[in-house]
């Protein structure tokens, strides 16, 4: 990883406009055609004349980044121009015209959209926009980019002025991991979709100068020096090759535990009778006019290259927890099938009942867009996979397929659960009670689909979209985001007269025994637990990535603390493992677990950390509650990155480059929900690809050892340093004497969670009185520093005593943020400042119970929610009363 110091940000001068005249050539010109028709090499005088104006504008700042040795050669600039509450038009670009070469229209439209878009967004309070920000192409990837976004976002938090933004959707990622959020998108003339952000306040991690190579404790070495990426290759391998579909892993659970009582933990199997439901046959047909009838192949390849993909106990291509159907309908596409698709459509008159929707993967849980389908009427749906979100890596850019290449398998197809997840997780039948022997069950219709699905691979896919161009409308003039994908096809929406699908999906249900791994070693204070897990469950005979790297980690993470254990060591607080079952069917082992347990969490538990898809490429994720914000970044110095071979950066080095300092919001999609949603701190760590890495195959067959050793983490260096660092933090979690848990923290964060609120209701055009909220945040932050001073104290003073009451006090303080009876609709869901959207299944919605509310335009719920917020906040402010 490059060393970013080495340039220097600083004003632009007279002398640096030569430079500036042909970056933004450099920064542009070798990836995007439509940069290149709005802006040919040859204006590269049109750009030194603008800047030269603005220069002395004392209401623009132009900064430049450049590398001490060509302090005139501007690697990458940025300028951010103030713009007061009433003022129209788009600075420079509407009043300084270009040069006749350029191309009119798409420039014109490319201004016009600017001046929209800010004016709806930002007219009515003075406000910076980024007018232009560029890096050049030589030097992209090392970070240059971020820090000029971030002085730039210093000046306006100086001045206390939100940010706009246009940009390309290639770049809308960056700036969202940078906190500003997507507003609005538009789909240009030329063919380029813009998008436009604000800033959203949120406080970034700033970077900490850390000694590099790490000094560690001795125990931390012991626990460092444990991991052996060669055993890790052993773990990996056996997991891979067993047969661990919910209900059919026993043997998996069984070896698990047998492993964790090798290295010193007891262990059992603990299990629920669940329902569940198994593919019995499934096809899919498209008819035509003419009388054709093609079969749509749901099948994936059999590789030689790859011996799991050619085992008879595969399991078949199917989503789990579909209903039943046969049916035959023209089809629509539906975009991602987001209720906003389905609002376009039928804003455009697009007839959808009786249809069968084809939909894109991305953007919600499938779940839910299985349930906006039959919402609308609709009797079945196929879900396919696009190369849209693979970056550079496609066979269209000229990389081999998997097993030759690093891109996706045109056959690849992602299985997965369409449970209404945003409802409600674990065991359809059993909400909010463990499913035993035995126990009362309710039915199935408000957590289930009743309309079929199946998933298909994109070259099943293309077929089918190419057969709808010309038929409804275009994929251009829906205009929707993310509505048209990288395949050949115009992604119009249909119907084509007298093309049809046939759907049959037979599907078996059945109350079936899971088994979840248990391994725990006791602590000192019996009071105080950490619980880590992972999930063990797979859909097909493989799960390389998800989520086996992270079960093979936690087998070495045992390891390394029976090192400790074998030394004398005995921890603090109570360690539990988990290694769930059925995950994948909607978070079933680990709620049903929680379920059981609920008692002995709510007065033990510290914390749940959770490792799901620990290594599906080499950019580390980290999304946490608050509170464990600050210690996991400080642990995350404390580990190397294999960084290509190189071992010469922190994983935090890594980590800060491509998060640009932002910690993620837990949302749903993965074990730590249970906990979460009770009251517990969660903590959810991994690692994934990016657009230059190799496409991992999420859910599908190819997710195999053989990809992993070959294409997504050759060596298994990168299961190592993601378990050091998961262990680390296990280990300080469970045996400092002092929680290392940062509640001051939580109170910026609930302050900034309350400022992006007040943007959601402001672009409602309606009013609502958060006061209420605002004091209760007040509230809270004032005791979490009088609680942090009462640590101090007990510190300063050795006062075991004292330690115990605040360490009780950070226990606890989340629990209090649990709001009884839930989020509206959602019963399950408790947590009053952070659940899953309820259209999104996945992604995080802070003030949930409020923001959702404005969003539907009910103001009556939202004002109730305000009080509710409110009173949980208070209820945690109080517990850590000192």
């Amino acid at each position: 990883m490059p060393n970013v110091t080495e340039y220097k940000v600083s004003t632009v001068t007279p002398d640096d406009l030569p430079s500036i005249g042909t970056l933004h050539s450099r920064a542009f010109h070798k990836k995007s055609d439509w940069h290149r028709k709005v802006f040919p090499l040859s204006i590269a005088t049109w750009w030194s004349e603008k800047y030269a104006l603005d220069i002395p504008d004392p209401a623009t700042h132009l900064l430049k980044i450049s590398s001490p040795e060509s302090p005139n050669t501007v690697r990458g600039l940025i300028s951010i121009r103030k713009y007061g509450a009433n003022e129209r038009g788009a600075g420079r670009w509407s009043s300084f015209p270009p040069p006749a070469e350029v191309d009119r229209e798409i420039y014109d439209a490319m201004v016009q959209s600017m001046i929209d878009y800010r004016e709806k967004y930002m007219l009515g309070k003075d406000h910076f926009c980024v007018d232009h920000f560029g890096v050049d192409s030589e030097v992209q990837g090392k970070g240059l980019g971020a820090t000029l976004l971030g002085r730039a976002c210093e000046i306006a938090d100086q001045e206390g002025l939100d940010v706009f933004v246009e940009a390309n959707e290639f770049a809308e990622s960056f700036y969202q991991r940078f906190g500003f959020r997507t507003e609005g998108k538009l789909l240009m003339t030329g063919g380029l979709t813009e998008c436009f952000l604000k800033h959203t306040h949120r406080k970034r991690n700033v970077r900490r100068q850390a000694e590099f190579p790490p000094v560690l404790t001795d125990r931390e070495t012991i626990l460092v020096n444990s991991f052996d990426n060669n055993t890790i290759d052993q773990w990996a391998y056996y997991y891979t090759h067993e047969n661990k579909l919910a209900g059919l892993g026993r043997a998996a659970a069984q070896w698990t535990a047998g492993k964790w009582a090798e290295y010193g933990f007891q262990s059992r199997l603990d299990e629920y009778e669940v329902y569940l439901n198994y593919p019995v046959s499934t096809s899919l047909h498209v008819n035509f006019p003419n009388g054709t009838i093609a079969e749509v192949s749901l099948v994936e390849d059999k590789l030689p290259e790859d011996d799991v993909t050619n085992r008879p106990d595969s399991q078949p291509t199917f989503h789990g927890f579909s209903a039943s159907g046969d049916v035959t309908a023209e089809y629509v596409y539906v975009g991602r099938g987001q209720q906003v698709d389905f609002d376009r459509l039928v804003e455009l008159g697009v007839e959808l009942e009786g249809k069968i929707a084809l939909a894109k993967y991305g953007g919600p849980f499938r779940g839910l867009k299985v349930k906006n389908a039959e919402e609308h009427g609709m009797i079945g749906t196929v879900i396919f996979s696009d190369t849209d979100g693979d970056g550079e890596i496609t066979v269209a850019n000229g990389y081999e397929a998997y097993p030759d290449g690093p891109a996706r398998h045109p056959n690849a197809v992602q299985k997965g659960s369409v449970l209404f997840l945003s409802t409600n997780p674990g065991d359809p039948t059993t909400p909010g009670y463990p499913s035993k022997a035995g126990v009362p069950r309710t039915g199935t219709e408000n957590v289930m689909p009743l309309i079929p699905s199946v998933p298909i691979s994109y070259s099943a896919a293309q077929r089918l979209l190419q057969a709808l161009d010309g038929h409804g409308t275009s994929g251009e003039d829906v205009n929707r985001t993310a509505w048209v994908g990288a395949l050949n096809a115009t992604y119009s929406t249909g119907p084509a007269p007298g093309i049809t699908l046939s759907l049959h999906n037979l599907m078996e249900s059945n109350i079936t025994t899971i088994w979840n791994a248990i391994g725990w070693v006791n602590g000192t204070n019996s009071d105080e637990t950490i619980v880590i897990g992972n999930h063990r469950d797979t859909w097909m005979i493989g799960g390389a990535g998800d989520p086996n790297s992270g079960s093979a980690i936690m087998v070495e993470l045992s390891k390394a603390f029976g090192k400790l254990l074998g030394s004398g060591w005995k921890p603090r607080r109570n360690i539990v493992l988990a290694s769930w079952d059925a995950e994948e069917y909607g978070l079933i082992g680990s709620t049903e677990w929680v379920e059981e347990y609920i008692n002995w969490l709510t007065e033990t538990a510290v914390a749940y950390l959770n490792i799901d898809v620990a290594v599906s490429g080499p950019r580390p994720d980290l999304s946490a509650t608050p509170e464990l914000h600050t210690i996991a970044l400080e642990l995350f110095e404390k580990v190397i990155h294999p960084n290509d071979g190189g071992f010469n950066i922190s994983l935090y080095d890594v980590w800060n480059a491509v998060s640009e300092g932002n910690v993620g919001v837990l949302g749903s999609g993965s074990d730590y929900t249970a906990f979460l949603h009770r009251g517990i701190s969660s903590l959810d760590v991994g690692s994934g690809g990016g657009p230059t890495d190799p496409v991992w195959h999420y859910h599908s067959n190819y997710d195999t050892y053989h990809w992993m050793a070959n294409f997504g983490d050759p060596g298994f260096h990168l299961h190592s340093t993601m378990g050091q660092f998961l262990t680390l933090l296990a280990y300080h979690l469970a045996d400092d004497e002092l929680l290392p848990l940062d509640l001051p923290n939580y109170g910026v964060v609930l302050q900034a969670y309350h400022e992006d609120l007040l943007d959601v209701i402001a672009e409602s055009g309606e009013e609502l009185d958060t006061s209420e909220l605002a004091d209760a945040i007040e509230v809270f932050q004032g005791r979490a520093k009088e609680v942090k001073n009462l640590e101090q104290q007990a510190v300063l003073t050795n006062n075991t005593d004292l330690i115990k009451v605040v360490n009780h006090k950070y226990r606890d303080f989340q629990r209090g943020f649990v709001s009884q009876g839930g989020l509206p609709t959602r019963e399950f869901y408790r947590h009053v400042v952070t659940s899953p959207g309820i259209d999104t299944g996945y992604a995080a919605v802070t003030y949930a119970g409020i923001t959702e509310a404005v969003e539907a335009g009910n103001f009556t719920v939202a004002e109730d929610w305000v009080g509710r917020t409110a009173r949980g906040i208070l209820r945690a402010a109080d517990i850590i009363k000192t």
